[in-house]
């Protein structure tokens, strides 16, 4: 599947895709199988897989097709983070380090964000849902009942009914502390500093989760001076301990001062700049800056799906069980996936969320036993001209209300190998729970921790390489259930961990696994001796 979004804001739509709109002002109700709300990379998802077994499906789309990711989150942010990364890297080989002449130039990473971003135009992305069979309905979706919404665009409402189910895929919204006089000084969203036409000169970030120390490296390296004011103890707090303390390090090597246990009690303007009024171990203190990024939480996108006409609470998260169908509503014809769900945060794990519903939903409302396969980037069918047949079947009646644990009908790594990288210098990466975690789960867990710089693949990477890799092993299954990377380029050593704790690959046979040398993966022969192979 092409590029997409993390997650659409709320999902709308009025006439403008593959299948026309919904009707006159004040005319006929459309109908079709399934609507998903939001066409986001996740709605984008569940709406391609449900139409595999021949269901007719409207997306509905408020905003841009493609959503948060593609234009305001990971990709712009990505695009921000990059020259940094680039720079660095080459600083850290001798000889190349002779060609790094100059600074950063911050207006030509600007401008490559927005190419990143396809300049907020999205003509490819709608040109994907029309290829793919899909209804594109832009508008504002509200439920008025049982699987029947209506659709606001540009002062007009339609009416739209599905015959067999809705699938939310809203996404979320920022969240801004009550912190005095915040609001009127015109805070920054992680929407706006991804798509800033400038580079303060100083800038505040209210929050030391992934936006704040993502945005505190891409701004401070295009030359701001940055202040990271986190509440907790320490950035990062959902990564393991020594993670957080390499990144933190590395944060102050980039000249960003953070403030560990930072309250801001109250925002004013002063002149063109702002201040901030802020208490932390060190007593109390005044800020002075041009701008303030509030990275502080976000919250399910619902507050206005109309929810309380299907018995749920405006602006709460959408309770789902494993196959992503909402438990709160009866007659199983809703479901929900993404940010919305507040079950997962990511793009990645959303959009498998998202495959995981669209199949649920094609098997248990497809009006055959299977259909043909739409190809993601063309709609065509999957099984034509000389294409290779697929390796797995189209989703079934039958096979979903037998499915358990694992198969392609449950979302069940979930709770077991959730991925994430933070895409900071050096980057952070890790899979499944922490140590502490674990513990507190009741696992029999071992921690093995290893120095990356000690791997041969590290000297040859870069000069003075610094980063550190933990694995945890389940001591009676002999299994992994969690790793942890820190490095440059640590997220692409990820995967690897992803697939072993999924697979519940059993140590011994990971010792035959052999990595190449010299590569930094090579840490995973050291992860194993360890264990005492």
């Amino acid at each position: 599947m092409a590029q997409r979004a993390e997650q659409a804001q709320s999902g709308q739509g009025a006439e403008g895709g593959a299948g026309g709109g919904v009707g006159d002002a004040g005319g006929d109700v459309r109908e079709v199988d399934v609507v998903v709300i939001g066409a986001g990379a996740i709605g984008e998802n569940a709406a391609d897989r449900a139409s595999r077994t021949g269901l007719s499906v409207a997306v509905v789309e408020a905003e841009l097709v493609g959503g948060e990711c593609s234009y305001w989150a990971c990709m712009p942010s990505k695009a921000l983070l990059r020259p940094g990364a680039a720079v660095a890297a080459a600083k850290a080989v001798p000889g190349a380090d002779a060609a790094v002449t100059g600074g950063i130039d911050a207006a030509a990473v600007l401008a490559y964000r927005d190419e990143i971003a396809s300049h907020y135009d999205d003509a490819s992305q709608v040109e994907w849902v029309e290829g793919a069979g899909l209804t594109l309905l832009r508008g504002h979706a509200r439920f008025t009942g049982e699987r029947e919404l209506t659709i606001t665009h540009d002062g007009t409402t339609h009416g739209l009914r599905a015959r067999h189910a809705v699938i939310v895929c809203t996404g979320s919204v920022p969240t801004l502390p009550p912190v005095d006089g915040l609001a009127d000084v015109d805070p920054w969203t992680s929407r706006d500093a991804t798509s800033a036409k400038e580079v303060p000169g100083r800038l505040a970030i209210i929050g030391g989760g992934v936006v704040g120390v993502e945005m505190a490296t891409a701004y401070a390296e295009l030359g701001s001076q940055v202040t990271l004011l986190v509440r907790g103890d320490r950035v990062l707090a959902p990564a393991e301990p020594f993670a957080s303390e390499l990144l933190a390090d590395a944060l102050r090597d980039l000249g960003v001062e953070l403030l560990l246990g930072a309250e801001t009690r109250a925002a004013r303007r002063a002149g063109g700049a702002v201040e901030l009024d802020v208490t932390g171990p060190d007593g109390e203190r005044t800020l002075t800056v041009d701008r303030v990024l509030v990275a502080a939480g976000r919250r399910p996108g619902t507050a206005d799906l109309g929810l309380e006409t299907i018995g749920l609470e405006p602006g709460r998260a959408l309770e789902v069980d494993d196959a992503l169908q909402v438990t709160g509503v009866a007659g199983g014809w809703l479901f929900a996936c993404g940010d919305v769900t507040d079950r997962t945060h990511t793009t990645h794990q959303g959009k498998y969320d998202a495959r995981v519903v669209g199949d649920v939903v094609a098997a248990r409302f497809a009006s055959g036993s299977g259909g043909a396969a739409t190809d993601s980037n063309t709609g065509s069918d999957a099984s034509s001209g000389d294409e290779e047949p697929p390796l797995a079947p189209a989703p079934s009646a039958e096979a979903e209300q037998g499915a358990g644990p694992w198969s392609r009908y449950r979302a069940t790594a979930d709770a077991h190998a959730v991925p994430q990288v933070v895409f900071t210098h050096p980057e952070v990466a890790w899979v499944g729970p922490t140590q502490a975690e674990a513990e507190a789960a009741g696992l029999p867990v071992r921690a093995i921790s290893y120095d990356l710089s000690a791997v041969a693949g590290a000297s040859v990477h870069a000069k003075g390489y610094v980063g550190r890799a933990q694995v945890l092993v389940d001591t009676e299954r002999r299994v992994l259930v969690g790793a942890t990377f820190v490095g440059p380029d640590a997220g692409e050593m990820l995967h690897a961990a992803t697939i072993a704790v999924v697979g519940e690959v059993p140590i011994d046979r990971l010792w035959h696994a052999v990595p190449s040398y010299p590569t930094v993966s090579e840490v995973w022969l050291r992860f194993l001796e360890s264990a005492g192979l």
